[in-house]
């Protein structure tokens, strides 16, 4: 896949993969920033002022605006991570023109009218209201908090009843205000469009944007591990979370570590968890493990849930499989058969629609991985040796893990 970097005379710059058989073109963009940004007592602002990119911008209310993204054959989202505000558009090359003009609108003069503000908040509240009586959802809350402590990542990204109450027009213009700037815009485009063309549209919707963001500062954090947190239901099911030390994206083991974390629990079928805790017993539909990678912290992850009943062994199953990785590692024939699926699944999982190549273009931006990413990847994959994934095995699974356990108190503990 010839990947190009485009920028434009303004110096905005995007990374483009020309696509001329289907007359589609996909942009996506990411500012830095995310829900992380959002002051104390006003959590879920990022959230709320995402749902209004597309309820009115520059001259047109929320009706018209709609009107005129359909008539454009547009899609437009907007979504609030923790340490992004990402947006995207997909449009109909032919109508490319009318549809990079409402997205200019959107980036540069959204709204925020009161209106529409209201209604955005009544739905967020009604999540958060129904969330209150859901037993997982009140479990993650809290497992965030045990896990983050005072960070701002154990903070709800949709806020709370009391935080989403205070938000006016003034404290989104703000936050839009701090976070829209060029410094830390990161964007890509796949479809029917060249080069020469994009650079106009790039100045056009992004180019008189201001230069520096003003964000308050993030700190790293380390995850608050070797505690057990439970959230007692009378539940027929009992859900299991396991925190371990995670990876830095740039970190030198970090091949090591992810193909390790395939070995074990990653792999949908083909896991060594699967197979312990599935195949052989029975003692749940699905348990998997997940490298969790963010800005400021890291983390592996292993998630399952099965008969409440069985809860205390299926835990103890897990911590056994765990403890075995730490102690032998993985097989040579283990290593060679998950490189051989990394390389080639990649493509499948990553660059299987114009919105994933986009989504995949803007990640690789962030990890400052280099447009040239794709092409060294099968390399650092093959080079990566047995010694290293055992090392990684012991590095991240020797800790005392922080336990998440949502249903019935155990019998006995794992």
């Amino acid at each position: 896949m010839d990947i190009q970097e485009v920028k434009s005379p303004k110096g905005i710059t995007a990374w483009l993969v020309e696509d001329h058989s289907v007359p589609i073109v996909t942009i996506r963009f990411v500012f830095d920033g995310g829900s992380t940004q959002d002051p104390a007592g006003k959590e879920g602002l990022a959230n709320l002022m995402t749902g209004l990119f597309d309820e009115g911008a520059g001259d047109f209310d929320s009706d018209a605006f709609q009107v005129k993204l359909d008539d454009a054959g547009a899609e437009m989202g907007f979504d609030a991570q923790r340490d992004g505000t990402y947006g995207s558009m997909r449009m109909l090359s032919e109508q490319k023109d009318a549809a990079f003009d409402l997205l200019t609108l959107a980036v540069n003069r959204p709204r925020f009218d009161q209106a529409p503000i209201d209604r955005i908040r009544a739905q967020i509240l009604s999540g958060i209201v129904a969330n209150e009586r859901d037993p997982n959802a009140i479990a993650q809350r809290k497992w965030l908090r045990a896990i983050y402590g005072e960070h701002p990542y154990a903070r709800p990204d949709e806020g709370t009843t009391q935080s989403i109450a205070t938000i006016t027009p003034d404290d989104v213009r703000a936050f839009y205000k701090a976070g829209f700037a060029r410094d830390g815009l990161h964007v890509a485009v796949v479809g029917d469009i060249d080069a020469a063309t994009l650079k106009g549209k790039l100045d056009q919707v992004f180019g008189d944007l201001p230069q520096k963001q003003a964000l308050a500062p993030v700190a790293d954090t380390a995850l608050k591990l070797g505690q057990q947190v439970e959230v007692n239901y009378d539940l027929p099911q009992t859900s299991l979370q396991l925190a371990f030390p995670g990876v830095q994206r740039n970190a030198p083991d970090f091949f090591a570590a992810v193909l390790m974390n395939e070995i074990l629990g990653g792999g949908t079928f083909t896991s060594r968890l699967y197979d312990e805790v599935r195949e052989k017993r029975g003692l749940a539909y699905g348990v998997d493990s997940n490298l969790v990678d963010h800005q400021h912290s890291n983390a592996l992850i292993v998630t399952t849930a099965t008969r409440s009943d069985r809860a205390a062994e299926t835990l103890g199953i897990v911590r056994d499989v765990l403890k075995k990785m730490v102690e032998e590692g993985p097989t040579e024939a283990e290593l060679e058969a998950t490189k051989k699926y990394m390389i080639g699944a990649y493509a499948i999982n990553n660059l299987d629609s114009s919105s994933a190549i986009a989504a995949t273009l803007v990640e690789l931006q962030l990890d400052k991985l280099g447009i040239d990413y794709m092409q060294r990847r099968a390399a650092l994959i093959d080079a990566v040796t047995l010694d290293q994934v055992k090392a990684a095995a012991k590095k991240l699974l020797s800790v005392e893990p922080a336990i998440m356990i949502v249903g019935p108190a155990l019998g006995g503990k794992g």
